[in-house]
């Protein structure tokens, strides 16, 4: 061994040598990236306390259930006629073309406004912030109604768009739409701004030395880095959208092949044909559950970093 060689096999100058890395146990690499073993856990399964475990299978038992229920009564052999029906048929269409256009209006609105609400400083701006994401809280007929005093035809907004536009939104598609915005638009806007305020700024700091300006800042590199947050946000939106049901019927009323969405078309068919109510709950539920779960993984991620 060369006698200037510095101890512990660090490198001292151009007669220095370097050690051969020491592979870590998996428990000093499990402390290092802070993924040890949890207390809750025992030799790899999970440990519940009784006192958890007890009222977490009934809440379990209580969500599930329903479903559960909606799953059993479904007229498996009647299915495919409940859906084939001109009511369904309309409703699903119907359903389906407004919820990719109001996401549609979602995205391109709620997107600067996410992005004023995590880049900018200025007064206000928590209860702006309020403001956003009040539909979450509110009750979907109270928005409803607070659409139809704001865009009716007597209303602050919509008496002037009759009067000069000759403009009436109230119980149309349009109002469909709108609606459904108002109530899914947090939905995205929450996403798309919990991935700004988690995203590196690195990029867009050394795409402003390199003389980008803020709108190529905007679409070249702030947009790519949250992009797979604004799909999770549009996807979240499209659902909501899809299954509003207050609002909709308060402001856009109920008028087959015009503003009856599948909720609306599950409510007033439970009085007439029960099946074909069942059937659309069904399609409502499978994608929800798809939504959910595809989702699922990524919220999670998202609120780890946040």
């Amino acid at each position: 061994m060369n006698a200037g060689a510095p101890r512990g096999g660090r490198p001292g100058g151009l007669g220095g040598w370097f050690a051969p890395p020491r592979r870590l146990s998996p428990r000093e690499r499990a402390r290092l990236t802070g993924r040890g073993a949890s207390p809750a856990t025992a030799g790899g399964r999970l440990s519940v306390p009784a006192p958890l475990l007890v009222p977490a299978v009934i809440a379990v038992a209580f969500l599930v259930l329903p479903l559960a229920g909606l799953v059993r009564h479904a007229p498996w052999g009647r299915l495919g006629p409940a859906l084939a029906s001109a009511d369904a048929v309309q409703a699903l269409t119907l359903s389906l073309w407004t919820a990719t256009v109001s996401t549609g209006a979602c995205i391109v609105i709620g997107v600067p406004l996410a992005w004023v609400l995590a880049r900018a400083r200025f007064p206000g701006r928590p209860l702006l912030r309020a403001l956003v994401t009040l539909p979450l809280v509110l009750p979907p007929v109270v928005g409803g109604v607070a659409l139809l005093l704001a865009l009716g035809r007597t209303g602050f907004i919509g008496r002037y768009l009759d009067e000069w536009f000759g403009l009436t939104i109230p119980f149309s598609p349009l109002a469909v739409v709108l609606a459904e915005t108002f109530v899914a638009m947090p939905f995205l806007v929450i996403t798309v701004e919990g991935a700004l305020r988690s995203a590196d700024q690195g990029f867009e700091e050394a795409a402003a030395t390199l003389g980008a300006g803020r709108m190529t800042i905007f679409r070249r590199v702030t947009l790519p880095l949250v992009a797979p947050s604004l799909a999770a946000g549009a996807v979240l939106c499209w659902a909501r959208a899809l299954g509003e049901f207050g609002a909709t019927i308060t402001f856009a009323g109920s008028f087959p092949g015009k503003t009856e969405t599948m909720p609306i078309a599950v409510y007033y068919a439970l009085e007439n044909d029960p099946d074909a109510a069942i059937a659309l709950s069904l399609i409502l539920l499978v994608v929800s559950i798809t939504v959910l779960v595809s989702l699922r993984e990524r919220w999670i991620r998202g609120s780890v970093v946040q």
